[in-house]
């Protein structure tokens, strides 16, 4: 058996003191964000959808999935719930029976017009105490950092089934 005297020190890399924070600043995020969703009688997966769909002319389940923070398995039972909802519709894309066009219907376009501004402004009380410059700032660093993680990941395949 080995012994505490007998195992190597590790010093700890700088990054997980990082990573502890940028995890801990997008759970407090998603609190707060789902508190007003909830308000809003949404779930945030729901509401990824709707925000990403509004003022567009739609997209595949692909695109969607690159532009939300939703993961492949949880999409297709939120795409159905939303369409039982008359929130979107999936079209068939004519020359591929295999893919459909994702966009808001138009009861779901006005929702995005009525609770998109509605959650901007919600948001807006707990990031102006931090200051403009300090979330550009962040901006870029989790962008740098996202860049160099990515370029590891291998690409998803299409969930392109209805």
């Amino acid at each position: 058996m080995i012994g505490k005297a007998d195992m190597k020190k590790f010093e700890k890399p700088s990054y997980l003191y990082a990573l502890k924070q940028l995890v801990q600043c997008y759970q407090s995020y998603e609190k707060l964000a789902n508190q007003h969703f909830t308000q809003l009688g949404l779930t945030s997966s729901q509401f990824d959808i709707i925000a990403t769909l509004g003022n567009t002319q739609g997209m595949s389940c692909k695109e969607l999935g690159e532009k939300t923070l939703i993961t492949k398995g949880t999409m297709n039972g939120v795409l159905d719930r939303l369409e039982k909802k008359e929130i979107l519709t999936r079209c068939p894309v004519q020359g591929d029976r295999r893919l459909y066009l994702i966009k808001l219907t138009d009861k779901g376009q006005n929702l995005f017009e009525e609770i998109f501004p509605l959650h901007l402004e919600h948001m807006n009380q707990y990031f102006a105490r931090v200051g403009q410059e300090t979330i550009e700032q962040l901006g870029l660093v989790c962008s740098q950092v996202n860049s160099s993680l990515a370029a590891f990941i291998e690409p998803d395949k299409d969930c392109s089934k209805k």
